[in-house]
């Protein structure tokens, strides 16, 4: 059956590894016959796909399907994604909802809507977590210079925070072959920059008896791809050769995101990490070892519950004396289902913004400090945008550069000298 539906509108809540999956849905809608028009614009089709890592994102999801009704009174309206796995019960009831579509179904609604699901009543497609095993590859087009790129999805770890397994079942991935065809489609389409993306992506492989480090080294070989970053890789997954490879790598950059979540012990124990900080400054130490130029993002939870003045004060002591380049700092939401709603005591909200501004503060000097070590020296920008004379892109250590330009060298790779700061970026002269 043909859908009467003509135009479909996308809005991607929460982490790339959902823009991989949109755009990919979005190809496959195309397919059938779809016309993609703004998220802004009326549409007869919106699909919202979902986060749903903190209550916030909750509330953001269901905000957006007002708001899409409000642009386009008559849509059908799928919400699909995490919030649509962990709650579909609750998401259904919003009115104007008919479609909702969990961690492995939201693969399926294009073949849900080609059959007439309209006609009926709203349709829940929610398989169980545990029986969730497919791994669907996606990747991003929706840049004209870097793809984000699916190679690994769901979490085998059992942090006491967190509802991601709940939400996107086991590990799993694709094998190398075909993640390399992946890869490929990426390069024909002229973009110079991945980004290898996941829930766990040092966890690769791992039900093909395959490493994320078999994977780097065979991408590494692949034609047409000029540069690779790694979105985010645990600290216990990130071994001595994956390290070593990406340092002496001529196309994987030096940019390790790396996880702590907290500079406690007691704190890490409570979450359930599998790591304690020593390991944690051992990675870092080992890295600048090699390159003291690599840049090195941070996530830290502040706020988790029973986290003292003693727990935050060596968090923030950890954090100040790593040779880090930035901060990502996440105010800590209780989560459904999760262990950590047992423990006590909570942290008042007041306090939880306090700790928050404190490490935002902390990041601001540690990206201000790094970006004023690479004043003077040489690098290579990936020009991603252009505007009025100036193109902006990023140095292979993820440094933001502006230069002048013209339009038509966005997704070319120049070599920049590093002149000055200029509030949240580095001005930027062309060297040869």
């Amino acid at each position: 059956m043909s859908s009467p539906y003509k135009t479909v509108a996308f809005q991607t809540l929460g982490c790339k590894l959902n823009f991989t999956e949109t755009s990919t849905l979005a190809r496959e809608f195309s397919t059938h016959g779809y016309a993609q028009v703004n998220a802004n614009d009326p549409a007869d089709l919106v699909v919202i796909n979902t986060c749903s890592v903190t209550e916030n994102a909750n509330k953001k999801a269901r905000k957006a399907v007002r708001q899409a009704l409000k642009r386009s009174p008559q849509a059908q309206v799928a919400v699909i994604g995490c919030y649509a796995q962990l709650n579909p019960e609750e998401i259904i009831r919003i009115p104007g909802v008919r479609l909702v579509a969990g961690a492995e179904d939201k693969f399926k609604i294009v073949e849900a809507i080609e059959s007439g699901w309209n006609k009926d009543k709203a349709v829940v497609l929610n398989s169980p977590i545990q029986e969730v095993e497919n791994f669907v590859p996606s990747y991003s087009m929706g840049e004209r210079t870097r793809s984000f790129l699916k190679v690994q999805d769901g979490c085998d770890y059992t942090c006491s925070f967190c509802t991601i397994p709940l939400a996107r079942g086991k590990s799993r991935s694709a094998n190398i072959e075909n993640t390399l065809l992946q890869a490929q489609e990426i390069a024909d389409s002229g973009m110079q920059e991945i980004v290898l993306t996941g829930v766990n992506v040092g966890d690769f492989g791992k039900n093909h008896g395959e490493t994320f480090y078999d994977l780097i080294r065979e991408l590494e070989k692949l034609q047409g791809i000029e540069r690779y970053r790694i979105s985010s890789i645990e600290p216990n997954l990130l071994t001595d050769d994956i390290i070593h490879f990406i340092i002496d790598s001529q196309k994987f950059l030096p940019h390790f995101h790396i996880p702590l979540q907290s500079g406690s012990d007691t704190i890490l124990k409570s979450m359930r990490r599998r790591y304690q900080r020593n390991l944690y400054a051992e990675k870092v130490s080992y890295i600048k070892a090699m390159d003291k130029q690599a840049c090195i993002g941070v996530d830290v939870i502040v706020g988790f519950p029973g986290e003292t003045e003693k727990d935050f004060a060596e968090t923030y002591d950890f954090l100040n004396g790593l040779d880090v380049s930035y901060l990502h700092v996440f105010s800590y939401s209780q989560r459904r289902n999760t262990d950590a709603v047992a423990l006590e005591p909570k942290i008042p909200t007041e306090v939880i913004a306090e700790r928050s501004r404190i490490l935002q503060k902390l990041s601001m000097e540690k990206r201000k400090s790094f970006y004023t070590q690479n004043l003077q020296s040489s690098r290579k920008v990936l020009a991603e945008t252009w505007e009025t004379g100036f193109l902006t892109g990023h140095t292979e250590n993820y440094i933001p550069v502006h230069i002048k330009g013209e339009k038509a060298e966005v997704n070319s790779i120049i070599s920049v000298k590093l002149i000055h700061l200029s509030d949240s970026f580095v001005m930027g002269e062309r060297h040869s």
